[in-house]
């Protein structure tokens, strides 16, 4: 694996998802070779991962490739410092999540957040949830949170669901105070 050029190579896969996608293209079982699926596996990507990330690119116009490329970053960091570069062979099903309407201290989907970026990071996301969904974006910006930033503070303190509690609340009244001022 080359680390060097790692970025380049991400892009390159991004943009052929993406005229995929545009082209009509559906299934991310489709989109790549075996050697690229290979790559992206080994840098902590799933093909399901980038399809759905051009998917909503494409519909929405977001997450854009610096978003995208972030936020495989932070994944493949965890990946290959905590996780050593293996796999996991568990999968969290997505009706195995907190509802979405579930509050923690009058925060809305902040529950489900936390588990959907636990599993992002140790790559246990079944192929029907996406980090960094419509419903997470709409959140992350109420908040004023960018999506590999949280992924990061969840990272660091991933057995710490109160310290990640105590930075939402405190980045969330910081965007309340300046929008405001």
């Amino acid at each position: 694996m080359k680390h060097y050029d790692y970025q380049k190579h991400l892009h390159r896969l991004w943009e052929k998802a993406v005229k995929q996608y545009e082209s009509g293209q559906r299934g991310s079982g489709t989109y790549f070779e075996t050697e690229e699926e290979m790559w992206l596996r080994a840098n902590g990507i799933t093909p399901q991962e980038i399809y759905d990330f051009a998917e909503d690119y494409v519909s929405s116009g977001e997450p854009d490739f610096p978003t995208f490329a972030m936020i495989c970053d932070v994944r493949r960091n965890y990946f290959l410092e905590k996780l050593h570069g293996q796999q996991s062979d568990n999968k969290v099903r997505m009706d195995s999540y907190t509802p979405k309407d579930a509050e923690v201290e009058g925060i809305r989907w902040l529950p489900r957040i936390i588990e959907k970026a636990k599993a992002k990071l140790h790559g246990e996301l079944d192929d029907d949830t996406m980090y960094c969904c419509g419903g997470d974006r709409a959140f992350l910006k109420e908040h004023d949170i960018h999506p590999a930033e949280f992924l990061r503070v969840v990272a660091e303190h991933e057995h710490d669901d109160r310290a990640i509690i105590n930075w939402v609340k405190q980045r969330s009244a910081k965007a309340r105070a300046d929008a405001q001022g």
